[in-house]
């Protein structure tokens, strides 16, 4: 016996989704949800942040001696380490008067570190720091640090801590000052004795 001849077969018609199948009614809400928002983006209106009056170009005019500098937990942490003076090394980078500035998140967090940090916490109370009250209550210390100089931009920040530099290089005009072997560098600030050259 031979092989019997397969044939296709003409005119037979592919099973297809009905148009009231639920698959077929949610992919076709969510494309018009689509198309409203893209509609909806392009009528209204840009926000656009208003630019800081301090700047010039990305020279800030609000910066100049006495210099403010809001310190991090780590900053003091590694100054003791390396045994350098905060307030002299500060002037001797800067080649002038120097505030260093702690918020209340960054001694709380001093407080929170126990003892390992009771040197630091006590040259954080020292008289010839600045204590500066924060209106975050209990939050992450570099995002108060960060939310305090892109508020008011007349601050250095003082940190050793590379996340926290890499935050506060995307804030124009507000510099970074960080330790590198034993002394003080200042980023983005090129009067300053101990800026990168």
């Amino acid at each position: 016996m031979g092989k019997t001849k397969k044939t296709r077969k003409f005119a037979v018609a592919k099973k297809v989704i009905s148009p009231k199948d639920n698959r077929v009614l949610a992919n076709a809400e969510a494309a018009k949800k689509q198309q409203l928002e893209k509609k909806k983006k392009e009528t209204e209106p840009r926000k656009v942040e208003q630019a800081v009056s301090a700047l010039f170009f990305q020279y800030n005019e609000q910066l100049g001696p006495p210099y403010h500098i809001l310190i991090d937990t780590n900053f003091i942490n590694y100054s003791i380490r390396k045994k350098l003076d905060i307030v002299r090394s500060m002037c001797d980078c800067l080649l002038a008067k120097c505030i260093p500035c702690v918020t209340d998140c960054v001694m709380g967090e001093l407080e929170k570190l126990g003892g390992k940090y009771k040197i630091a916490l006590r040259l954080a109370k020292d008289p010839r720091f600045e204590r500066i009250p924060c209106s975050c209550k209990g939050c992450y210390a570099d995002d108060c640090l960060t939310q305090m100089a892109k508020q008011w931009r007349c601050f250095i920040v003082a940190t050793c801590d590379k996340e926290l530099r890499g935050r506060i290089r995307k804030i124009p005009g507000v510099p970074c000052m960080y330790i590198s072997g034993y002394r003080y560098t200042v980023e983005r600030m090129p009067e300053a004795f101990g800026a990168p050259r």
